[in-house]
């Protein structure tokens, strides 16, 4: 195990904001993870998972622990019947590589989660999707080190709570608790996906007259789509999507469409505003603040053009969520996740 010690959090994250983690660690098997933990617990250090910091944001005062890195690799085909295949990907790959690995060989789930930054095991954590596909749909189970017992665990999608956003992995008492060192995904042999597609899929597919639904054919239009719209965050620091979309009750999506406000209907039947659109609406697109610019293309990435701080980034987020809120009444919530001591 290979220590680095005061690591600025602003070259671990993609927001590029963020003072020192005072110890960092990159892990690749289990051996180094279980090291890794035993030297925080011995030097009494809080302790941080990280992927490649897509979705976090490192705070001003940095951190007084140990930040560990999952990089463990490898892809395996567990199993294969006609209908469906069986794969188990390891936490540190990157996410779009493991999308790649599959609609090569024409396994269908996951194809419009293309060019979504992060790694495998950051994938569960946030329940990420796009399009219409999120990660509920084609999960089975994750491994994962479980640093209240020191052990190898095997959690099953029934017990993760996923929701939008949300799973055990980041939400209530176990947040923090389990490090995701492999996810094992059931995908489809045949594509299943049929028009209509969500809204920016469907108009694409429509101008560029494409009928081929096929799971690469998908893939290259959503990696077209994102690529037109949102920054790469290796190139151009941001974090992703900044703020959580908001899901209303029926009544309350009803009282929304009274006062004209655009409700999408999920294919679940769940009722959505679209923070973008919010943000859109309050004309704050390509508006700057702090440092911190709403992209002019999609209005749901916060872009670090010349933030220096997480005070920046605070101020920005204030002011941006309130200018919602006096138009609209809703509060917008930011979606990464801050590097903190708990």
């Amino acid at each position: 195990m290979k220590l680095s010690e005061n690591i600025p959090i602003s070259n671990l994250t993609t927001m590029r904001i963020g003072g020192n983690a005072r110890y960092v660690v990159e892990v690749h098997n289990l051996p180094e993870l279980k090291e890794a933990y035993d030297f925080a617990k011995n030097k009494s250090l809080p302790t941080w998972m990280m992927g490649d910091g897509a979705n976090t944001i490192g705070r001003d005062e940095g951190f007084p622990g140990l930040v560990i890195i999952n990089c463990f690799k490898g892809i395996e085909i567990l199993s294969q019947t006609a209908d469906e295949v069986v794969i188990r990907a390891m936490g540190g790959e990157n996410w779009d590589d493991f999308v790649a690995f599959a609609t090569e060989r024409g396994y269908s789930g996951i194809e419009t989660l293309s060019s979504i930054p992060g790694t495998v095991g950051a994938a569960p954590v946030q329940n990420i999707g796009a399009y219409g596909q999120d990660i509920s749909h084609v999960i089975e189970s994750v491994s994962a080190y479980d640093t209240q017992t020191d052990e190898l665990v095997v959690i099953g999608k029934e017990d993760m709570n996923m929701s939008y956003r949300s799973t055990i992995f980041n939400t209530g008492k176990d947040a923090g608790r389990y490090f995701i060192t492999a996810v094992t995904f059931v995908l489809e042999n045949e594509s299943s996906l049929q028009p209509p597609f969500y809204n920016s899929l469907q108009k694409y597919l429509d101008e560029h007259n494409i009928t081929d639904y096929s799971p690469a054919s998908i893939r290259t239009a959503v990696m077209a789509i994102r690529a037109e719209k949102l920054p790469d965050p290796a190139v151009i620091p941001s974090a992703g999507s900044f703020f959580k979309n908001i899901y209303l009750s029926y009544e309350d999506a009803e009282k929304a469409e009274e006062k004209g406000i655009k409700i999408h209907t999920k294919s679940d039947g769940q009722k959505m505003i679209s923070a973008g659109y919010l943000l859109e609406q309050a004309g704050l697109k390509g508006q700057i603040f702090h440092g911190f610019r709403i992209s002019e293309k999609a209005a749901l990435i916060l872009i670090n053009e010349s933030g220096k701080s997480y005070a920046d980034l605070a101020k920005a987020r204030t002011e941006i969520t309130d200018i919602v809120y006096e138009k609209f009444g809703y509060k917008l919530e930011q979606e990464p996740v801050e590097l903190i001591a708990k």
